[in-house]
Formats: structure tokens, sequence, C-alpha cells
């Protein structure tokens, strides 16, 4: 499975969106065909550069649930496009 990360600061933090409640969700893709076009689809919104990090999902979503954050998997079956704003980096 695969995150995105600021290019620079992988090992530092994922990228997450922002839902109308405020609270951040982790992203992670099953695929990474599909984390690499949204990351396309970020860019074309002036997102500042990110790239695509294989994770062992297990450790990505027990740290997820340790620490209470909310996590949303990815399957190829699903279409996200980006957020509005690019203030859930």
């Amino acid at each position: 499975m695969f995150i995105l990360s600021l290019a620079g600061y992988e090992g530092e933090g994922a990228y997450a969106v922002e839902d109308d409640d405020g609270e951040k969700a982790l992203y992670i893709f099953e695929e990474e065909d599909d984390a690499e076009r949204f990351v396309g689809l970020l860019e074309a919104d002036d997102y500042p550069q990110l790239t695509v990090v294989e994770i062992d999902p297990e450790v990505a979503i027990k740290t997820c649930e340790l620490y209470n954050y909310r996590y949303v998997v990815i399957s190829t079956d699903d279409f996200v496009i980006p957020p509005q704003t690019n203030d859930s980096i």
C-alpha cells in the first residue's frame, strides 16, 4: 500500500485530507498508480510536490488506531478528487 508525503520529508509525515468537521484522515492507496494519479491532480492544483511512499499497511493502520487518527483505504474502485484548498498538508 502507499501514502503520500511531502518531497524531501518522507520520514516525517504523510498527506492527510481534512473533512467538513475539521478532522484529518490519512489516505492509504492500495495501488501505486492510483496514488501517482492523485499526486498529479494535486500538482495541477498547485500543491507542494508530493511523493508516493510504499508502506506496511498493518503498521500504518495500527499507528492510526493507536493515536486515534482517521484513515481511509483507497481501493482501485474508488475515485477521489483533491480538496479545494491545500491546507491539509
